[in-house]
């Protein structure tokens, strides 16, 4: 890898105090001693404002952006929140990307999500049926927003000769996730509820949905390690995947998690709360050939150590719900 590529260089990553974003800055800083770092937190700039977004730049003089801030939950956070996640995200990409180019960003790499593919895409999913249909109606709002951004890429790269890149992670999972229930994906919000009923004595936990879903993960330090391998290697706005080619149902998934967390109640299934999109995988060959980038945690290992995590740091999540 060419990590000469970061010596001197300013790189505002936005959301870089989050889940993904403070891996991904880990990462970033062990490729380079000479690498700047800069996080737009947001009790200083709202990135929903672009007087605020061009303080961020100003105060940074930036020549790489990894956008990675995004207002983002479970199926019933989206259910719950459909205007919000389409503002939100669609308002901070667009305007970040726009002042990044006013103000000669070298280059700006940009997350997309898989919630932007058709509800009935073909598994799996190829970045080539990405424009196929309509996405699947719980998540479609915030997968709208973000696929916005792919157009911007490509316009933006044809008339300007903007350098972005798009790229598109499954579902992460791995320490320093979101554990709220309120707000939390199916990993973190399983293990939860699993730790916590195995400490009770419950008999059983409830999960949502039919379990017959099936869905893909992807280890969080393996996704930061291809967005920055991504960033080195890769200068076209075609989209690009970023998974473990990997599938397993949401039952499977239960089950397995409830092992790990040494749980032996029963699982009994809401099937009133919805099972969003039946199957996701993707094909993942694009990131291989454009810029030599594969996971490598295997899921049982990369399970056991979020749930180390949360066995371990619980105790300061307080004002968690």
């Amino acid at each position: 890898m060419n990590h000469d590529f970061w010596d001197g260089k300013t790189v505002m990553v936005t959301g870089g105090a989050g889940f993904l974003g403070s891996h991904l800055v880990e990462d970033l800083e062990s490729r380079s001693e000479d690498v700047e770092v800069f996080i737009p937190r947001s009790d200083e700039y709202d990135l929903r404002e672009r007087g605020d977004i061009r303080h961020a730049f100003q105060d940074s003089d930036a020549d790489i952006v990894i956008h990675l801030a995004a207002t983002v939950g479970g199926i019933g956070a989206n259910r719950d929140n459909p205007g919000r996640y389409f503002y939100d995200n669609a308002i901070m990409g667009i305007e970040l990307i726009e002042m990044a180019r006013r103000f000669d960003v070298e280059k700006f790499t940009i997350l997309g999500t898989i919630c932007a593919y058709p509800e009935n895409t073909p598994v799996p999913f190829s970045e080539e049926d990405l424009f196929n249909g309509y996405p699947e109606p719980t998540n479609a709002p915030y997968g709208i927003a973000k696929k916005a951004l792919l157009t911007q890429s490509k316009a933006y790269r044809k008339q300007y000769d903007f350098s972005s890149i798009y790229l598109m992670p499954v579902n992460l999972y791995g320490p320093r996730d979101d554990f709220d229930l309120e707000t939390s994906h199916v990993i973190p919000a399983i293990i939860r509820k699993c730790v916590e009923a195995r400490e009770r004595g419950d008999e059983s936990i409830t999960a949502w949905g039919t379990g017959e879903p099936t869905r893909e993960f992807l280890y969080v330090e393996d996704a930061a390690e291809g967005i920055l391998d991504a960033t080195e290697r890769y200068d076209q706005s075609d989209p690009v995947n970023l998974g473990s080619g990997d599938e397993i149902s949401i039952r499977a998934l239960v089950e397995t998690i409830a092992d790990v967390t040494d749980f032996d109640g029963a699982i009994e299934w809401d099937t009133s709360k919805p099972d969003g999109q039946m199957r996701r995988r993707l094909d993942v060959s694009r990131a291989r050939e454009y810029f030599g980038w594969e996971a490598d945690t295997a899921f049982d290992i990369g399970l056991r150590k979020t749930v180390e995590w949360y066995e371990e740091n619980r105790g300061n999540m307080a004002n968690t719900r």
